[in-house]
């Protein structure tokens, strides 16, 4: 069973079993596929180099719109234009993020350093943005409703286990935060 994050001299550790690694593992695997652009980034070097994408569009499947959002409420053409000329590298900062945490489920006990932590939390807020698009989270009462669901023995159907499994990368990611904050507060 995991163990809390908690901050120490070697940095911010926890336990995660085999199981738990694997499910997170597939977890950022997949969140990592939805953000792989569909076209390779620009042929110009400098529009490269900055990330320009003038062939991006808003995403159609809600999910990743949570995970790249428009930026401007009530004007497509300035959300294009943000999106085109941030999207791409917003995309690859969340793919490295979620490739670093994945590196570190290798072993069953996570030492992470300050970076590390940085990339976890990242990771594993993109996981919850996703699974809340899934299990249509909208209001306090909605994620209420999901808290709720706390036995694995009663998933009987996929929104029960995405429930759990939100619930899991929720706790994991209070815990990270928590042991952050610690790890800030003893640098003070």
């Amino acid at each position: 069973m995991a163990k809390a994050f908690s901050a120490g001299r070697r940095g911010i550790t926890g336990h995660l079993e085999s199981a738990e690694r694997d499910l997170l593992r597939k977890l950022f695997s997949d969140i990592i596929s939805m953000l792989e652009p569909d076209s390779p980034a620009h042929e110009d070097p400098l529009a490269a180099l900055i990330g320009l994408d003038m062939d991006v569009s808003v995403p159609s499947d809600p999910a990743l719109l949570r995970l790249l959002p428009d930026a401007v409420k009530d004007d497509a053409a300035a959300s294009l234009e943000f999106r085109q000329l941030t999207e791409r590298s917003l995309r690859e900062g969340k793919i490295g993020a979620l490739r670093a945490a994945s590196l570190g489920l290798e072993s069953d006990k996570l030492v992470l350093d300050a970076e590390a932590a940085r990339h976890w939390a990242m990771a594993l807020n993109d996981v919850r943005l996703v699974l809340a698009e899934r299990l249509d989270i909208r209001s306090e009462e909605d994620a209420d409703k999901v808290h709720e669901v706390q036995d694995w023995d009663q998933a009987e159907d996929v929104d029960s286990y995405l429930s759990l499994v939100y619930n899991f990368v929720t706790w994991l990611q209070e815990s990270l935060v928590q042991a952050m904050l610690s790890s800030l507060a003893r640098k003070d």
